[in-house]
């Protein structure tokens, strides 16, 4: 089963990501901030991350970057989820490592289509046809 983890420091978002991926079919762990991003990256190993940018002790931004720099973490697909939507926050997402920038709000099936659609450009179809999110 394809492992999902989310990031978001808003306790009601991260309920509604956590519920939407998991109705969805993957499997999904969850963390509050940027540095539980970098650790659970580590010790999880998902197959995506979906995390938020602006968060307490560590941002999104610096987050990704760290994951990114670590040959351990660093080709796990990344998307931010975000209400920075200027050109420049976009910019400096992808600037940072990631792979896919989301602006909030967006609709439950907005967000699976994506996910599924970077997992699929990931090549992450193996794990894909094994659940019932493809």
């Amino acid at each position: 089963m394809v492992k999902i983890l989310v990031i978001e420091d808003e306790k009601d978002i991260r309920q509604l990501l956590i519920f939407t991926l998991q109705y969805a079919g993957f499997n999904v762990i969850s963390g509050i901030d940027g540095e539980e991003a970098v650790h659970l990256a580590g010790e999880e190993m998902p197959d995506a991350i979906l995390m938020d940018v602006q968060m307490p002790r560590l941002n999104g931004y610096d987050a990704c970057e760290m994951i990114k720099a670590n040959p351990k973490t660093a080709h796990i697909p990344i998307m931010f989820l975000s209400a920075k939507g200027q050109d420049s926050d976009i910019a400096r997402g992808f600037e940072a490592g990631a792979c896919e920038y989301l602006m909030k709000p967006f609709t439950p099936t907005d967000l699976i289509e994506r996910v599924r659609l970077t997992l699929k450009e990931k090549g992450i179809l193996r794990k894909l046809n094994e659940c019932n999110c493809s």
